[in-house]
């Protein structure tokens, strides 16, 4: 059995997430696989209508979010299984930090969730935002390369651009992200613009802070796991 790492040295603006928060979800970790099981596959049904209207070709950059929790059940699963693969660690973090928190911003900016009382939108937020905090159990066991780092910015920059900026087959892939904003068609509405900015902003920041987490495990030493 795959023992739980020490906590790092890493300071809190990097590692949020207190060391015995880190340490349940680590050893509750078959639960934390389950919750994102279950989480991926709502994901692909809430995505099911617009990956019909999508070229098959473009469909690994639709469902966002489910690819994500896909990607966080497949860094604790390296880790369980003493297989760690640095590139899925880091495509884990990026993924499930940039998502998470661009649901967040998308539910408080565009949809009003905190002045609401739907309790799908409240769903969202909720799930999104411990998707987002997740990302950092990674951190406890898991050391990220410079490499594995450049290919998870260069996937989620990819997806960005045919997000919002330029659709290379087909219309732009971003989720249907709320009534305020009216389908696939109009990107002329503010909400368009929020959300674009709101993801490539989360991108930078999701790849700075792993490159940021990568340079301090090096100047300290200190990692739970492989690159």
């Amino acid at each position: 059995m795959v023992s739980v790492p020490p906590a790092t040295d890493l300071p809190a603006y990097l590692a949020p997430l207190p060391d015995r928060v880190e340490e349940f979800a680590l050893r509750l970790t078959w639960v934390v696989i389950a919750v994102n099981l279950a989480g991926t596959a709502f994901g692909f049904w809430y995505y099911r209508f617009q990956l019909l209207h999508t070229p098959l070709v473009m469909w690994p950059v639709v469902p966002d979010s489910p690819l994500a929790t896909l990607l966080m059940i497949g860094s604790l699963l390296s880790w369980r299984i003493g297989r760690n693969r640095g590139w899925v660690h880091a495509l884990a973090f990026v993924a499930n930090l940039k998502y998470g928190l661009w649901v967040v911003v998308v539910q408080v900016v565009i949809n009003d969730v905190l002045t609401t009382a739907d309790p799908y939108l409240w769903f969202l937020f909720v799930s999104h935002l411990g998707m987002g905090l997740q990302a950092f159990v990674i951190l406890r066991y898991a050391e990220f390369s410079v490499p594995a780092v450049g290919a998870a910015a260069a996937w989620f920059g990819f997806n960005d651009i045919v997000d919002y900026l330029l659709p290379i087959v087909g219309d732009y892939h971003h989720a249907y992200f709320g009534p305020n904003f009216a389908g696939a068609a109009d990107h002329t509405v503010p909400a368009h613009d929020i959300a674009a900015a709101a993801a490539i902003g989360l991108t930078l920041f999701a790849t700075f802070l792993a490159l940021a987490i990568r340079v301090r495990q090096v100047q300290s030493g200190s990692s739970g796991g492989t690159g």
